[in-house]
């Protein structure tokens, strides 16, 4: 039925035709069948599949877009050419972006800059170098701040990249201000990596250790050129992600270990000089006695070192409480294999608080060798032996054996020098002979002792004497008591022509 239908009457429903949707009275019914209704009708179907496929796109877009942030998207394309086409479509690619850059006027710009930098630098410093009495005159011995003025001197291999530095930055504001240039990456860009080779040649320079320079040159030089392309922070994140052990709830992390091998190389080189000052500063008092200084001086140095080792351990940000483990595996490593080592560090703050071992003194060992004691360290004594050799002796062998110590109390010691004369000499008057020729020498001393004559024992050919006499110091290097006196006695008891025997032997012939 097309059309409008109504009626007055109440009839009995008819069955509705096919196609014809039936409504309540007064309501239009809708022939779908109209050509302009189908059309209408498929015109929405269509729009209803665009929009579902649109979303579609739309979320599927989202979720490549979301996979590249997280690394799970498609893979990117490669930008290595993979055929001839590829290869010519990257040579116009890049001979178009070479050609855009030339039209510029702001990379021209940027260009200019850079090439009258580079021309003016070596200009200005030759100029600098010439003109400024710092870098000019090398500084002499005793001039004020002469450590401060070496090194300014020494910079003035480094005026042109600073020079050339600094042009640049000044360029690069200039062309940002200026409306038609714009731009200043070019010259930014360009800049850094002066600044790298600025780095280059001050840690060539100025580090005069061969292993620092070379550690220097393949760290800084490489993590400043990560920086100067913009990859320092992925960099760092990658060195904090990287674990490799924990102590208590902070993780030491690969970037924990460089700061700890960069901050302990730094505080330790300082704390070397450091020490080095001090030590100078605590020896130069004189109103301490070598004992005292040697005793100040390794309390300097433990609780310099102990400071160094706290900076250095917060600097990389590791926890002090958490060294608790480390030292406790530490205390049970001492008792099961670094006895010796504990025992001699612990002799040695022993002998240092004890004085019962100075720097100076001359001690004989308990295997018989002898020397005087140049420097008491934490682990052993070192010993100077009278031939020039040193002496690595444990410590524990001052706290544990006998051992004689020449110096300990008094520098002074009791020396002798043996002769014989003949049977026939009038020994009564050898005394008064002999002791005021020996008293001629400037180091014999008169106290405690005055020197004396002895007689000693009759020997096999004449009799034996001996002279005791004291002494200011060890009879060896500079001294040569004995030596001296010997040859007194020798000229005394030749110019009174008394004989020292020689061996004599009868010799008996037995006729047969």
């Amino acid at each position: 039925m097309s059309g409008w239908a109504q009626t007055s009457e109440v009839e009995p429903p008819a069955a509705a035709p096919e196609n014809v949707v039936e409504i309540p009275a007064a309501v239009p019914v809708v022939d779908l069948d109209d050509p302009a209704i189908r059309a209408a009708l498929e015109a929405r179907e269509a729009a209803d599949a665009a929009l579902a496929e649109a979303v579609r796109k739309q979320a599927e877009e989202a979720q490549n877009l979301e996979g590249k942030g997280t690394g799970e998207g498609e893979k990117k394309e490669s930008i290595i050419p993979s055929s001839p086409e590829d290869i010519k479509a990257l040579a116009a690619s890049i001979g178009d972006k070479i050609l855009g850059w030339l039209k510029s006027p702001s990379f021209l710009a940027q260009v200019g800059a850079i090439i009258f930098a580079f021309i003016v630098s070596p200009l200005v410093g030759r100029a600098l170098r010439k003109k400024v009495f710092l870098f000019r005159d090398p500084p002499v011995e005793d001039v004020k701040f002469r450590l401060i003025r070496d090194y300014i001197y020494r910079a003035r291999n480094l005026l042109r990249p600073i020079v050339f530095v600094g042009l640049l930055a000044a360029f690069a504001a200039i062309l940002t201000a200026i409306p038609a240039a714009g731009q200043s990456w070019l010259v930014k860009l360009v800049q850094s990596l002066a600044v790298v080779f600025l780095l280059y040649k001050t840690i060539t320079e100025f580090v005069g250790n061969e292993l620092i320079r070379k550690i220097a040159i393949w760290t800084v030089i490489p993590l400043a050129l990560i920086m100067t392309f913009g990859y320092f922070d992925d960099l760092i994140n990658a060195l904090n992600g990287a674990q490799i052990m924990a102590i208590g709830d902070t993780p030491i992390t690969l970037m924990t270990v460089i700061l700890l091998l960069i901050f302990g190389s730094i505080f330790f080189k300082l704390g070397n000089v450091a020490n080095a000052k001090g030590q100078s500063a605590i020896r130069s008092q004189e109103g301490l006695d070598a004992a005292t200084q040697e005793v100040v001086g390794k309390l300097f140095q433990m609780v310099l070192f102990t400071i160094i080792f706290i900076l250095v351990m917060g600097a990389a940000k590791v926890p002090l409480s958490g060294l608790v483990v480390i030292f406790s595996a530490l205390s049970l490593g001492i008792g099961l294999g670094l006895q010796p080592i504990a025992a001699n560090f612990v002799s040695g703050l022993i002998i240092l608080f004890d004085r019962s071992v100075r720097v100076g003194d001359y001690v004989v060992l308990p295997d018989g060798q002898e020397g005087f004691v140049e420097a008491i360290n934490m682990r052993n004594t070192v010993v100077e032996t009278p031939d020039g050799k040193d002496i690595m002796v444990p410590n524990t062998k001052f706290t544990e054996e006998a051992y004689e110590n020449w110096t300990h109390k008094d520098p002074r010691q009791r020396y002798e020098v043996h002769f014989s004369v003949a049977y026939d000499t009038d020994i009564d008057t050898l005394e008064d002979m002999l002791i005021p020729e020996v008293l001629k020498h400037p180091q014999v001393l008169r106290e405690p002792e005055m020197p004396d004559l002895e007689f000693r024992s009759f020997g096999d050919n004449g009799i034996n004497m001996a002279i005791e006499f004291w002494c200011d110091g060890i009879d060896d290097g500079p001294n040569k008591f004995t030596s001296d006196l010997n040859f007194i006695v020798w000229r005394t008891l030749r110019d009174n022509k008394i004989e020292i025997p020689f061996p004599q032997r009868v010799t008996h012939v037995k006729s047969v």
